[in-house]
Parts: C-alpha cells; structure tokens; sequence
C-alpha cells in the first residue's frame, strides 16, 4: 500500500513516496518542483512511480492550486486527503482561536513535533515545544509538555523581508550579503538584520514557553532555509528535515488504520 506525502507551500511542490501510511514507512523517492510546473507532475516525476493507493497533504496556497494538484493525481486510482486542522488530532490540541485557520503546514510540523518528542522522551518526563518552520515565511510555535498548542509567531523569511526594504527604501537593491556580528556594508547588513530577527523570535518564543511551562524547551526547526539560519542561532535547538512529512505521515497512519 504505497502513500504520497504532499507538502504545497507557497514556493514549490514537495512529495515523498513510502511504501506504506505508517510512521516508521520506508522512504521510495522524493522531490521538488515549483508552483509553476505542478502541471507537468504526472507526465514527469511521477510518471515513472509505483501506483499510490493513499494520499496525505497539506496546503497553504488555496483552492485553485489544490484543484491542479488534484489533476495530476487523477495519474492514480486514490482520494485525496488533505489536512485540515481541527480541535485535536495525533495528540495535539489546538489552541487557535478558530483552529480550522491555522495553516495545515504548521498543524503537520507539530504533530510530527510531539510525536518526535515523546519518541525522544520516551521513560522520561516529556519536555515543552518551539517548533520553528523557515522557509517563505517564517512560524515559531509552542507547544506544552501534554501537546497544547499555545500559540504562535509568522514572520517574513529572508526573502520577504528583503523585498520589502527593496521596494520601501531607496537605494538597497543590493545582493544578498552575509551574516555577520558587526556589519560595515549594505549587503551584509540586510542580511545579518534577517536572519537575527528570526533568531530573536525563536529565543523570545522559548523565553515565553520556559516562563509558561516551568522547563526548558526542545526546539525543532526545519523548512526549506533552516539550514540558513543553523549557524546564527545562540539556543540549542535540532534541525530536522522533513517534519512535515513526518507529520503528514502520523495522520496518515490514525486516518488510514481501519484500512
């Protein structure tokens, strides 16, 4: 019973085949494209795959674009499922004021999270949460040691916040720069400035968890740029790669157990 995992942000497509809707699954393949070329997934990528017999994925770019996925899965006799928070689910609660408009994407990454979590705790005392997404955007969410969403921040990622001083500011069109403790020029300062706004959103986040819970935090990052941001973070934390899926996954194998 072969799965497809969906990841749809607001850049690229991003797929992982396994041989089953279980957690522990085995990886087939995997890939990427962009938004621009979802159409030609059937006649490429996927093309040469194994049947998928189940589907789960999540989306954060609307109806139209989930109908041209849908499209390109007519390639294989399955419904898809995508991923639309609830109350609960996997162990995880939704704290969210309405909890059916928090972003799939960031409900997969927790749930694959806590399950991390409690895995790497497991005949211990389960620790707090910031799960931490880098890509076009950037989330910072926390979680309590009994899988409570508590909350959450969204900000610009590199790109974003750079187009927005572009387009705001006269003078910074600039290539991208490095990140550096003391800038002295424009590109670097663009860049540095970025990057330790998002670290600083992470370090205020486990600040606000540590004060919550009484216990230091585990941090998770991931998202296509993390690896951008490893070297600038002062917190511990564990890059990890994939969390969606591994989310996507767990969901997967509750809603699909019965089968």
């Amino acid at each position: 019973m072969t799965f497809i995992a969906l990841d749809v942000g607001n850049t690229r497509l991003k797929w992982a085949m396994y041989d089953s809707p279980r957690e522990d699954a085995a990886l087939l393949s995997q890939g990427a494209v962009f938004l621009e070329n979802i159409d030609r997934l059937a006649d490429g990528d996927w093309k040469t795959l194994p049947p998928a017999t189940r589907m789960m994925g999540c989306i954060v770019a609307g109806d139209a674009l989930r109908r041209r996925v849908d499209e390109q899965l007519e390639l294989w006799d399955l419904t898809p499922s995508w991923v639309v928070p609830s109350a609960s689910e996997a162990g995880l609660h939704n704290g969210y004021d309405h909890p059916t408009r928090l972003g799939a994407d960031r409900w997969a990454a927790m749930i694959g999270a806590l399950a991390r979590m409690r895995s790497q705790t497991a005949g211990h005392s389960p620790r707090p949460l910031v799960v931490v997404m880098v890509g076009t955007a950037v989330t910072v969410e926390a979680i309590d040691a009994q899988g409570h969403f508590l909350g959450g921040f969204i900000l610009p990622g590199h790109g974003i916040m750079l187009r927005a001083l572009e387009s705001g500011t006269a003078g910074l069109r600039v290539p991208t720069g490095e990140v550096r403790e003391f800038p002295t020029n424009t590109s670097d300062a663009l860049t540095s400035g970025g990057t330790f706004a998002i670290a600083g959103a992470v370090e205020r986040m486990a600040q606000h968890v540590r004060a919550r819970c009484g216990d230091e935090p585990l941090c998770y990052m991931t998202g296509g740029a993390g690896w951008k941001m490893a070297p600038s973070m002062s917190a511990p934390f564990e890059l990890v790669e994939g969390l969606i899926f591994d989310g996507l996954r767990r969901i997967a194998a509750q809603r699909f157990s019965a089968d």
